[in-house]
């Protein structure tokens, strides 16, 4: 029977709730930031950044402050768009000695109008092992790129940036097809992508044209016994604009902080607001009920916490303390409980005089159950609510204690982003995609969240529906 109403009593929430347009697009925006709460580590290109955004090493492969890959559609001249290629083409020859030459070719389409800005070669290796990096380009012409001879001392991990170390040998190639074009170029001062992947033209050194078509980069290696290995190679492409959403200035990937930053704005805003809520729907029973002293104490408490400034607080105990982001959760449930405090309060005053409060009295319930059992109940579709549009707030508190570096350096939030924006000037170098993001998540989420809060104040107060 209580299943029963209980469905029932959702069944005609939805149906006031369906009706409500802002509602549901608070809802709709709500599902969206949830689902990529959930499942962000299954869509983002760096599912481990959770653990390593501060890791400079873990993005060293990364553009550096490179835009979208969606600005190519509005440019006239295409940048390359950062890739990695995998999969190789292997092949293996048997020697007479019993060594194996082994050889991965990667192929890459090249469409664009600038060079790469680095092309690097990534793989895992053991013992001691001679190698080579060639490349074959769309106008038939082979480069040899780099040869050396790899000591692992063991299995690591090795990378060969063609950016760094092939300035010779392309000036090199460049010579055997061009005498007179190469010598304009300097070692010092030649980007080797940009020779590589020009055609060898007059205005080379200073204004190359690019050479468009499909490269062939092979990697070759002589493995001389079972215990010299190369395995898992792949090359990766450094170019112009780099995935969803760009990089920023340590060449971390923002879609990837965007989408682990969802999760804690949630657990922020959800719990903070939680836990807020109902402590000061408790306090506000709780002193309706009781009065007297304790209705004087938590009164006079109300009313020196809802005179004290929050963010400049909250800004003088994060610059002493350095608190964790549960510090912060604390520090706002001590501020916030005082907004719902006094509309409780009232509301059990009343609540506390009703019929079926004074029948569960005379049938010998104590104050606590009373209170738990019959007032708080009715209070709850009002704490709801409150949840809804107190965690818009939240989250802007902690984006701006964050945004003055105060907020907790170990997570990804978006105010830690915005903080990082700021003080490697991104607005002074234009690097928007770092700043307007972030800020429009935090926009988005609290939209999302006071659409559905409004929504549910206007099923519970109809009053407000003819506003």
């Amino acid at each position: 029977m209580i299943l029963k109403d209980s469905l029932q009593a959702l069944a005609e929430f939805w149906r006031d709730f369906s009706k409500e347009k802002t509602g549901l697009i608070g809802l709709g925006f709500l599902a969206a930031f949830a689902l990529l709460g959930v499942f962000g580590g299954l869509v983002v290109p760096f599912p481990d950044a959770l653990h390593h955004w501060r890791d400079i090493s873990y993005w060293e492969d990364n553009p550096q402050a490179a835009p979208p890959a969606w600005v190519n559609l509005f440019r006239t001249k295409k940048g390359v768009a950062s890739s990695i290629l995998r999969s190789p083409e292997q092949t293996d020859q048997k020697q007479d000695d019993g060594s194996i030459i082994r050889t991965f070719s990667f192929s890459y389409d090249y469409e664009y109008d600038a060079p790469p800005r680095d092309v690097i070669l990534e793989f895992t290796g053991s013992g001691q092992v001679p190698m080579k990096i060639d490349a074959q380009r769309p106008d038939g012409l082979s480069a040899e790129l780099y040869a050396d001879q790899m000591d692992f001392g063991g299995t690591a991990d090795r990378r060969v940036s063609l950016g760094r170390n092939s300035a010779e040998q392309v000036i090199a190639f460049v010579r055997e097809q061009n005498p007179d074009l190469a010598g304009s170029l300097s070692e010092e001062f030649v980007k080797p992508t940009s020779i590589l992947f020009s055609k060898l033209q007059s205005g080379l050194g200073d204004s190359p044209t690019s050479l468009k078509g499909t490269y062939s980069f092979t990697l070759t290696c002589i493995l001389a016994d079972s215990s010299n290995k190369i395995v898992n190679p792949r090359f990766i492409v450094s170019g112009d604009v780099s995935g969803i959403l760009g990089t920023d200035s340590s060449k971390r990937d923002l879609f990837t902080g965007l989408v682990f930053g969802v999760q804690w704005a949630l657990v922020i805003g959800l719990l903070t607001s939680v836990l807020t809520v109902l402590v000061g729907m408790i306090f506000g029973v709780v002193a309706a009920y009781f009065g007297g002293v304790i209705d004087w104490i938590l009164s006079r408490l109300f009313e020196f916490i809802y005179l004290l400034p929050v963010l400049p607080f909250l800004i003088v105990i994060s610059a002493i303390y350095k608190p964790t982001i549960w510090t912060f959760i604390i520090i706002i449930c001590l501020f916030f409980w005082s907004g719902v405090y006094k509309p409780v309060y009232s509301m059990a005053l009343q609540i506390k005089e009703e019929t079926f409060v004074e029948a569960s009295r005379a049938l010998g319930s104590g104050r606590w159950r009373v209170i738990f059992r019959h007032i708080m109940p009715v209070l709850l579709p009002y704490g709801f609510a409150n949840i809804a549009l107190s965690i818009p707030a939240i989250i802007v508190y902690e984006a701006s204690v964050s945004l003055l570096g105060l907020g907790d350096a170990t997570i990804i939030t978006w105010g830690q982003i915005l903080h990082d924006a700021f003080i490697q000037g991104a607005v002074i170098n234009n690097i928007w995609w770092w700043v307007i993001p972030p800020g429009l998540m935090i926009a988005l989420m609290g939209m999302s969240f006071a659409f559905l809060g409004s929504a549910l104040d206007k099923i519970l107060h109809p009053k407000l529906r003819t506003r």
